[in-house]
């Protein structure tokens, strides 16, 4: 698992068995965002082994999109066979709501691709194909959960954009009408390094803001923090139900 901005606390719910610190890990960056712990997880959900990252790393921090990807390579070697990614983005789609939660059903790429340079065959093809990458069976499952759970899923694509700057408003209408309901500046590239991989992804996305050409403010990342804490409880709920289902 890889937990975004705001949504560390959802490691609290594991078996923790060990903790370790980014900084004691070779070849790993730091975290340098406020609501990114910076420590992986060794240890249990729902019966289940988990490695979790309590934090991410970033293009717009001065990291290559290789050292942005990195700790993916490292679970792919670990034995992990599900990737879940979860974030907070701003919407785009007027019809969604802060503190919605939405399934990623695609995505669309603006940053630099991190598979750009020698490719080694023992990690994945040259081509890696991307059409199904959100694996549809967890997609399913998680929307039989929420139902369940009485929880509301939106589902859309998410857009990847390099940041660290906000969108202008004509970037937000660019954005919608190109086919994206959410924009963040992650996820993407470790999406794509997993599906070159060959491991099945699933990812969620907290809808921290949501812009509208009627009434548009300037957001702020303690806004995005103050969206994702309205939603990171049910969240939660889904990601460990599905977990306890499927995997």
């Amino acid at each position: 698992m890889i937990l975004g901005s705001g949504l560390g606390n959802f490691a609290e719910g594991m078996n923790i068995a060990r903790r370790i610190s980014y900084k004691s890990i070779p070849n790993f960056p730091l975290s340098t965002v406020k609501g990114h712990k910076g420590e992986l997880l060794f240890g249990t959900m729902a019966n289940k082994q988990i490695v979790c990252m309590q934090g991410r790393f970033h293009y717009y921090e001065g990291y290559s999109m290789q050292q942005v990807t990195f700790p993916v390579r490292v679970m792919k070697a670990l034995g992990v066979r599900v990737l879940i990614v979860t974030n907070a983005s701003g919407a785009v789609n007027p019809e969604f709501e802060t503190g919605d939660i939405m399934i990623i059903k695609d995505h669309i790429n603006t940053m630099p691709n991190p598979l750009i340079g020698p490719n080694d065959e023992r990690l994945g093809v040259r081509f890696p194909p991307m059409s199904t990458v959100y694996d549809k069976q967890l997609r399913d499952k998680a929307k039989t959960i929420a139902r369940e759970l009485g929880i509301t899923l939106r589902e859309g694509v998410y857009i990847g954009t390099t940041g660290p700057s906000f969108e202008t408003p004509a970037e937000y209408k660019y954005f919608r009408t190109i086919g994206a309901d959410t924009v963040g500046m992650s996820t993407v590239p470790e999406v794509i390094v997993a599906s070159h991989s060959g491991m099945r992804v699933f990812g969620m996305s907290v809808i921290s803001n949501v812009f509208r050409e009627d009434n548009q403010q300037d957001c702020t990342h303690e806004e995005v923090l103050e969206g994702v804490a309205k939603a990171g409880n049910k969240m939660s709920r889904i990601v460990e139900r599905l977990i306890a289902q499927t995997l």
